[in-house]
């Protein structure tokens, strides 16, 4: 495994304030080298391979498994079913927490949706593993599987999200709809997705007594770990995770999952190392997914074209055994003024994995239908869409009343509108055309996510040689953390970036939290800067106490860090360097622990929030009804902005996915048999580079004194929120065909024109 303490720099970076630079990935050579070492990468010696055998129904129970047949072959070592597996110390279907869900780990034979783990073997090689499993031949006792948003009976789940209510409102919804002069009713759904991150669900673990070690990619260390103890009887400090680089994550590693449960199993049932890594068409299943949506919005506005209601209800499903509720109407709570707003949900119980975070979780499912409902109630207006929106801006959320903790939305409106062109843009459909007779659409959307923050700690050093170090248990999942993190580090020290040891990754190291809610950066940042505040005193001290110090007497407020040497503010022509302070007090380093946490004064006076607008054109076939987006330009406030490369790339991604969302993601499920028959890259359609149109982002300058200390907010998800919705209302322009079932289909298309 390589050295992970990443203390290079590239050369544009030697002087002034870190935070704000453009830097390159620090990670970058690593991963262009291969040298990047994820867990599946890791070989401890003597280790065999796991490979899961998996259930191809949808509901019942596995009847015979040919465990002999499989053993039989000359690279197994063992299969682990349930009737043969070692002992957890707490069951698995008790929930000791909201972030803890129930798991598959072979505690009986009933089958509760398909590409269940049924069984695992274990062998010398992948291929033997891989054979075995094929020779277990399982038989099954089947019956009818629960499939979609209509599989039964529905009812009013207690909470949506992570304890979120299931309902909201704000003012009479009734009146608001009757007193209007225009009105919309209409339904939305969206389908399950799947993460599909590049890199697989995967764990490596060796057990030396009750000793463990692990690698696998999470986006929380900390939950992991507090999971694998609790589930089996072990103190945290013995166990060990390992986790420097993910490749992608997207909500579904944030928690330990079944299969990597699993693998720790098999580790301790064989007594050497096991590594268990699983295949692409095993991620449509036990690791979570986004669950499908029906959505109802029912709109009025007056005479004017200002709203007198908004009442969004969503349907959503979850598994028969476990509980997560898709919150998409609560997408509605923070954008448009009106005069009465109400949100609320009911859910189906259904045949399949239990529905996790799947990246914007409600937000992007909800929004695409909220963004749909303003466009088609513009249009019943007769007014342009943007002036629409800029009609019913809320000046303050609208469901709770609270100021926003900074909101500079429209900015993002007028210089999203004005890089696009959208002034150029014509109220009636399907008038806009190219050279070659395609149909030209333009459309937008409002971007919005909650600025979160969690629990984190750091801790950081000076040392005597000037240098400084920070230590974090920090997430890299492909967003560049391993940078924006380090150079906060290296901002909060006063030191150039190439003078921080940022270490991260690993489940010795302080806690930093999760990696999710778009909250890594301000969560973990707040840590490090707290951290680097508290040693940056420390030294102070040091000095302002020592006669012989040219800032003695400064006091601890009397002086400033910067490039390595401590300053008086009073006079900076007196200083000295962190090196000399600490050779004078003899001392090797000093050091200090600092924490961030979500300040909940401030949230309790402020919504916050991050903010956008995304603007796309659509090109669409007049007889083929074919689809090409072909430019999408996206605005976003969001606070501070730490590296402005890395945050650019986030919302690339983002906005990529939310053409994704509108135009290609599908999990097709056979409705006699709850199967999903597109479980691969070459059915469940993503987009492809030659799909991806020339994207332009735009940072809109925002500050924000209430958000966190840096006035960081996260930009991880919120690029999803806007695209959609702009792409979809693209389309209708482009067409004058409004397709209310995503993704929009040819099919679609050509039978409503």
């Amino acid at each position: 495994m390589p050295e992970l303490n990443l203390t290079s720099a590239p050369a544009n970076l030697r002087h002034g304030s870190n935070i704000g630079q453009p830097l390159t990935r620090r990670d970058g050579i690593l991963k262009v080298k291969g040298q990047a070492t994820y867990a599946a990468d890791n070989h401890p010696p003597g280790m065999l391979f796991a490979v899961m055998a998996v259930s191809s129904i949808s509901r019942g129970r596995v009847a015979s498994l040919d465990v002999t047949a499989a053993k039989r072959h000359p690279g197994v070592v063992d299969v682990m079913t349930s009737d043969h597996k070692p002992p957890l110390a707490v069951d698995p279907e008790i929930k000791t927490n909201p972030f803890v869900f129930r798991m598959e780990v072979l505690q009986s034979d009933e089958v509760r949706y398909a590409n269940q783990p049924i069984a695992v073997v274990i062998a010398e090689t992948l291929e033997a593993a891989t054979e075995g499993a094929v020779l277990l031949a399982p038989r099954y006792e089947t019956l009818p599987a629960l499939v979609g948003l209509d599989a039964g009976k529905s009812f009013v789940p207690p909470v949506v999200g992570v304890g979120n209510p299931t309902e909201n409102r704000h003012g009479d919804v009734e009146a608001g709809l009757a007193s209007a002069e225009k009105q919309i009713d209409a339904t939305y759904e969206t389908p399950p997705q799947y993460h599909n991150a590049m890199e697989p669900h995967a764990i490596v673990a060796s057990w030396d007594g009750d000793n463990l070690s692990v690698d696998m990619p999470t986006q929380g260390l900390m939950l992991s770990l507090g999971r694998i103890a609790e589930l089996f009887g072990i103190a945290p400090d013995k166990i060990h995770i390992r986790s420097p680089f993910l490749g992608g994550g997207f909500g579904s590693k944030g928690f330990l999952a079944g299969p990597q449960t699993l693998g720790i199993m098999a580790a301790k049932l064989v007594g050497r190392p096991v590594k268990l890594v699983l295949r692409r068409e095993q991620m449509y299943g036990p690791v979570g997914h986004r669950a499908p949506t029906r959505q109802r919005l029912r709109i009025g506005a007056d005479g004017e074209g200002r709203l007198t209601a908004l009442d969004h209800h969503a349907r959503t499903v979850s598994s028969t055994f476990d509980d997560f509720y898709e919150p998409a109407a609560d997408a509605s709570h923070t954008l448009y003024a009106s005069l009465a707003i109400r949100t609320s949900h009911d859910a189906v119980r259904v045949n399949t994995g239990t529905p996790l975070f799947m990246r914007a979780p409600g937000e992007a499912t909800g929004s695409i239908a909220l963004e749909s409902a303003i466009d088609e109630m513009a249009w019943a207006c007769g007014i342009d869409p943007l002036a629409f929106r800029l009609r019913n801006y809320a000046e303050v959320e609208p469901i709770t009343g609270k100021p926003f903790s900074s909101k500079a939305l429209r900015a993002c409106y007028e210089q999203g509108a004005a890089r696009f062109g959208w002034a150029k843009r014509s109220l009636q459909p399907r008038q806009m055309r190219d050279d070659a007779g395609h149909l030209v659409g333009w459309g937008m959307g409002t971007a919005t996510f909650p600025a979160l923050m969690f629990q984190a700690e750091a801790r950081a050093a000076i040392r005597r040689d000037g240098t400084g170090a920070m230590e974090i248990g920090a997430h890299d999942m492909g967003q560049g953390a391993w940078t924006a993190l380090a150079q906060i580090a290296a901002d909060g020290l006063g030191l150039d970036i190439d003078h921080v040891e940022f270490k991260a990754g690993t489940s010795d190291l302080p806690d930093a939290g999760i990696a999710g809610g778009s909250a890594h950066t301000a969560t973990a940042g707040a840590a490090i800067h707290s951290a680097g505040a508290a040693v940056i005193a420390k030294l102070a001290d040091l000095a302002t106490n020592d006669e012989r110090s040219p800032l003695f007497g400064a006091g601890n407020a009397g002086v400033v860090a910067r490039d390595g040497k401590l300053f008086r503010r009073d006079d900076e022509s007196r200083g000295e360097s962190y090196a000399e302070i600490l050779a004078r007090a003899g001392v090797a380093e000093v050091e200090a622990r600092g924490t961030g946490a979500p300040n909940p004064a401030a949230m309790e006076e402020y919504a916050m929030h991050a903010h956008g607008a995304v603007f796309a054109e659509v090109k669409v076939d007049p007889e083929l009804g074919q689809v090409r987006v072909t430019r999408m330009v996206g605005a976003f406030a969001a606070g501070r902005i730490v590296n402005p490369h890395l945050v650019k790339s986030q919302l690339f991604g983002g906005m990529i996915w939310g053409m994704s969302f509108a135009l290609h993601e599908e999990a097709i499920t056979d409705r006699r048999s709850g199967r999903i028959m597109n479980a691969n890259l070459g059915e469940y359609h993503i987009p492809v580079n030659a799909d991806v149109p020339p994207l332009d982002v735009i940072t809109v300058e925002e500050h924000d004194p209430h958000v966190n200390a840096l006035g960081i907010k996260g930009v991880g998800e919120i690029g999803i929120t806007g695209s959609a919705g702009a792409v979809a209302n693209a389309v209708w322009h482009a067409t004058g065909v409004r397709v209310r079932r995503f993704p929009i289909r040819i099919e679609q298309l050509l039978t409503q024109s």
